[in-house]
């Protein structure tokens, strides 16, 4: 069974993008954080509840999942 995922509450994902980088300001921690194309998707698309838990689990996912947590931008819940 999938662990489900969720953004860190209070996380506003101020962010800027170009090409398949991504600037994001975490609020909540001060740290400004460079981003993939794919790892802003999956944050954008965990703030708006369009991740099925299921999806979470593929194995090309664990490393994004894992380096996303570890920037205290998502956890799990």
């Amino acid at each position: 069974m999938a662990l489900p995922w969720r953004l860190v509450p209070g996380q506003a994902l101020l962010h800027r993008g170009w090409d398949d980088a991504w600037v994001l300001y975490n609020d909540l921690s001060g740290d400004t954080h460079l981003l993939s194309g794919d790892a802003m998707d999956l944050l954008l698309a965990l703030r708006d509840g369009d991740v099925d838990p299921a999806e979470l689990a593929a194995p090309e996912l664990a490393d994004l999942l894992a380096s996303l947590r570890q920037l205290e931008l998502i956890e799990p819940c």
